[in-house]
């Protein structure tokens, strides 16, 4: 989830915690219904998984979580299920490899909901936001490379292209200078210390609210995390654990991340992908392994973007999975994923993936 104005997704500070978005309109593109195998990529406070399970007493979950304090805190959801929810730790990525290390050889449902958790926003000691100061970690897995580590230890070049590829900053190289200068006088270690560094050369906006060090602070997350990288395998398991029938949903909160989505499903439901007229695609097409569910992006209500203001930039597509053959990995959206220095090794001039 995009984390906007002063550090929270997409609202005030007083929004309330944890709203599922798009909620009704998740489940209704899932289709569920009978004896389901539903899977939830990214379980966060439950709301998917709940929504799934009162959709029919058929319904199985396997939810997923990739930060221990989600799965910790889904132990009261999973006694309540009665045996119908099984919460394990994972990244979504392997969904179907964790699928299957549960004894289902296919799913009847994905549901993901791409991005970082309004929980771990609102923990100062998770060193996500600048509202609270705090560690400067980001790391949802809680073990790993920390934004610290990179802000210390990236050169300015890097930081640039991660500031500007996945922050979508304009000004990533002044961030990037900024951040070479201040940490030659010791290292940058809390939310705050980078804040001020990153707003001595980005300028607020007042017409927007957005805090100078928001789109760094993005940027920094999805390096950290691998976000992209991550949807980009969670997609292809999802193609392969799905079975004919079976659905996949996806909740993006910004542009990148829907742009892989809307390639993916471009591609695998009859159009070749291509990243963007820089990057021409580089996948032959190959048999419609989906067929669209949703015709767009499916987006929040007025009344549901009043009631929680961080469903304003939420969009919702889902497809349905076709008796076709699982495909290759569509390399234009693993580059779409990577920064411009590792797109060359993603992309060959045959079209395949370099592994």
């Amino acid at each position: 989830m995009t984390v906007l104005h002063d550090g929270a997704p997409d609202g005030p500070a007083a929004t309330p915690p944890h709203i599922p978005v798009l909620l009704a309109e998740v489940v209704a593109s899932l289709g569920l219904t009978g004896a389901s195998l539903a899977v939830d990529g990214t379980f966060g406070a439950g709301g998917y998984t709940r929504a799934m399970l009162q959709a029919d007493p058929g319904v199985r979950v396997l939810a997923i979580d990739r930060d221990p304090n989600a799965i910790a805190g889904g132990a009261a959801l999973v006694a309540a299920s009665e045996g119908r929810l099984t919460l394990v730790p994972g990244r979504f990525g392997t969904l179907d490899a964790l699928v299957r290390d549960q004894g289902a050889e296919t799913a009847d449902a994905v549901v993901l909901d791409i991005g970082v958790s309004s929980m771990q926003i609102d923990q100062a000691d998770r060193g996500f936001s600048f509202r609270n100061d705090g560690p400067l970690d980001m790391r949802m897995e809680r073990a790993g490379q920390s934004a610290a580590d990179l802000v210390n230890g990236a050169e300015e070049a890097t930081l640039a292209d991660i500031i500007y590829h996945y922050g979508e900053e304009r000004r990533s190289r002044a961030v990037a200078r900024a951040i070479i200068e201040a940490r030659r006088k010791g290292p940058i270690e809390t939310t705050a210390a980078l804040a001020e560094v990153v707003s001595s050369v980005v300028w607020a906006d007042p017409a927007s609210g957005i805090h100078p060090a928001t789109r760094t602070f993005q940027g920094l997350r999805i390096a950290v995390n691998d976000e992209l990288g991550e949807l980009v395998q969670a997609l292809h398991a999802a193609e392969r654990i799905l079975r004919p029938g079976g659905r996949l949903a996806v909740v993006t909160f910004h542009s990148l991340e829907d742009r892989i989505v809307k390639q993916f499903f471009s591609a695998r439901s009859g159009r070749a992908a291509q990243a963007s007229r820089h990057l021409p695609s580089a996948d032959a097409p190959t048999p419609r392994s989906f067929t669209m569910v949703t015709k767009g992006p499916v987006t929040a209500s007025d009344s549901e973007i009043h009631a929680n203001p961080r469903s304003r930039s939420a969009k919702l597509r889902a497809a349905e999975r076709t008796m076709a053959p699982v495909a290759p990995p569509l390399a234009a959206i693993e580059a779409l994923a990577a920064l411009p220095a590792q797109r060359g090794h993603l992309v060959s001039k045959s079209g395949g993936v370099r592994r």
